[in-house]
């Protein structure tokens, strides 16, 4: 099975000189269609650059990434956006929904920047899909901060992206609605073959996963799973 996404020798580098500071340090990685990947690591261990340098946000100093074969790490931003917007689903700390749109007005931004126009069958799938569809006319203030984050995920999962990278997902959510996240993750990604990260702080929420790898000081490295 061809890898949804592959990181070969990628390094980034910040400032110059005695002020340079190494965040990636020759990262190779690889996810697979509908595998669940955790990874861990402390404040500034270079987690969020790894995913925004995943996530084509930015660039790498050196080495490539891949994203079902092909490779975006030299495209202009004009290629590499069109390819983050059809590959990539973002899912962030904060949900970032529009507090003035209702829940299912949030998936029109996609559909306007696709210039496409809703799809209400494919919405209300993915709403049914995480046990929100009772919640489509209601505004984000009017949800509890997990169910915004449903929201969020099935936003990212609304352009059938192959890729979900998801930055502290849980990070604002309590306990129970936090695992509760996690869990969803993990179940859309085993069940609609998306292969997915997701940076967290928080230990505990790697029990779903597949596999887990911590970043200490910009190396990746893999966590042994308990028995």
């Amino acid at each position: 099975m061809e890898n949804a996404l592959e990181m070969n020798n990628v390094k980034k580098v910040f400032g110059s000189g005695h002020t340079q500071i190494t965040a990636l340090k020759g990262i190779d990685f690889a996810v697979k269609p509908g595998e669940f990947v955790s990874i861990i690591g402390p404040s500034g261990s270079g987690k969020s650059t790894f995913l925004t340098i995943a996530g084509g946000l930015q660039t790498p100093s050196s080495g490539s990434i891949l994203i079902n074969g092909n490779d975006f790490t030299n495209l202009n931003e004009k290629k590499r956006s069109q390819l983050r917007f059809k590959e990539i689903g973002f899912i962030l700390q904060a949900s970032n929904l529009i507090p003035f749109l209702k829940i299912e007005e949030q998936f029109f931004l996609v559909d306007k920047v696709k210039k496409a126009n809703l799809d209400k069958e494919r919405v209300e799938t993915i709403l049914r899909s995480l046990d929100i569809l009772n919640l489509k006319d209601k505004y984000p203030r009017d949800l509890s901060g997990g169910e915004r984050q449903r929201v969020a995920i099935g936003r990212a999962l609304y352009n059938d992206p192959s890729v979900i990278l998801a930055d502290e997902p849980t990070a604002s959510l309590d306990t129970d609605h936090a695992f509760e996240v996690v869990k969803l993750l993990a179940h859309e990604a085993h069940q609609n073959k998306k292969a997915t990260i997701m940076v967290t702080h928080d230990p505990r929420m790697t029990q779903w996963s597949d596999r887990v790898l911590k970043m200490t000081d910009g190396v990746l490295q893999p966590v042994p799973k308990e028995n």
